[in-house]
C-alpha cells in the first residue's frame, strides 16, 4: 500500500493503469479550518474507487473540489488529459465528470422518462426527439427501469428513486460518475441490486465511478481500490483487502477488521 505523495504532473498512473483524474496538493480552507490539506490522489480509468473516512474526514469538501462545486484555496486538478483548476462545475460536467448528490436531485413531481431525459438532453443538446428517447430508454433498461418509465418518480420506493437519481447522471455517458453515499437508506436486496448496476455501468458503459459511501460492506465488495481520509489528509490508498489489514486505518476508522 502506497501511503505516499505520488506524481504531481498529470499522465500514466500505475503500470496498466491510464490516470483518467488527478489531484495533486490540493487544499481547501474555509476561514481558519482546513477541510483538506495538501491531498494526492489518482482516479484509474474504469475503476471503481471507493472515498472513505470518518464523519469531518474531508470526504464531501474532496468530492465538491473535484466536481467543481468548490474551488481550491491551493493544488491541480486534472481530468482527462486536461488542467480543470478553477473550472467550475457546468465545464467540469461538460468535459465527462457528473455527479450525484447526497439525498438525491430527481424531479419528484415527474414521470421517470422525464428524469432521465433531463440528463440526456444535456448529453444530446443538438440531437432528434427520437435519438433522445432512446437514450433515455437504453439508460432505463440498463439500470433495471424500463417498467417504470411511465410513473411518477416521487410515488416510487426509495430504492427506486436512488436509481432514478444514477439514471440521469448515467444518460450523458461520463468519463467518470461521481456517486455521493448512493446506498443510503437502502435495504440489503437494494443495496445488492444497486451494486449490480455500478458493475453494470462500468462494464457497459465504460464509466469509471468515484464512490464515497458508509455502507463499509459494500465498499469493500464493489471497489478496487479505496482511498481513506482522516482530518482532511490522505490516510491510506490500497485494494479493499490492504486497506481492512491496515492497522492505521482500523484504528482511526473502521475499528475492527471488516471481512475477517
Amino acid at each position: 500500500m502506497d501511503k505516499r505523495n505520488i506524481e504531481t504532473s498529470p499522465g500514466a498512473g500505475a503500470a496498466g493503469h491510464e490516470v483518467l483524474a488527478r489531484v495533486t496538493n490540493l487544499t481547501r480552507r474555509f476561514g481558519g479550518l482546513v477541510a483538506v490539506s495538501d491531498l494526492n490522489m489518482e482516479i484509474r480509468r474504469q475503476e471503481i474507487l471507493g472515498l472513505i473516512g470518518p464523519n469531518g474526514a474531508g470526504k464531501s469538501t474532496t468530492f465538491n473540489l473535484i466536481s467543481g462545486f468548490f474551488k481550491p484555496s491551493s493544488g491541480r486538478l486534472y481530468f482527462d488529459g486536461k488542467d480543470m483548476t478553477g473550472k467550475s462545475a457546468l465545464e467540469i460536467s461538460r468535459a465527462g465528470l457528473v455527479r450525484t448528490f447526497q439525498h438525491g436531485s430527481l424531479m419528484r413531481s415527474m414521470s421517470v422518462y422525464e428524469n432521465i431525459l433531463i440528463g440526456a438532453i444535456g448529453a444530446l443538446p443538438r440531437g432528434t426527439k427520437k435519438e433522445r428517447a432512446a437514450r433515455v430508454e437504453e439508460t432505463a433498461e440498463m439500470l433495471g427501469l424500463g417498467p417504470y418509465l411511465n410513473e411518477i418518480a416521487g410515488t416510487l420506493p426509495h430504492g427506486i428513486q436512488r436509481l432514478i437519481s444514477i439514471a440521469i447522471a448515467s444518460a450523458p455517458r461520463p468519463k467518470l460518475l461521481c456517486l455521493d453515499e448512493p446506498l443510503t437508506g437502502l435495504n440489503q436486496t437494494e443495496v445488492m441490486t444497486t451494486l449490480g448496476v455500478f458493475e453494470k455501468i462500468r462494464q457497459v458503459f465504460g464509466c469509471t465511478i468515484l464512490l464515497v459511501e458508509h455502507n463499509m460492506k459494500a465498499v469493500m465488495q464493489i471497489c478496487d481500490r479505496i482511498v481513506v481520509l482522516h482530518h482532511g489528509q490522505l490516510l491510506a490508498t490500497g485494494t479493499p483487502d490492504e486497506i481492512r489489514h491496515d492497522d492505521t486505518v482500523v484504528s482511526a476508522y473502521l475499528g475492527k477488521r471488516h471481512g475477517d
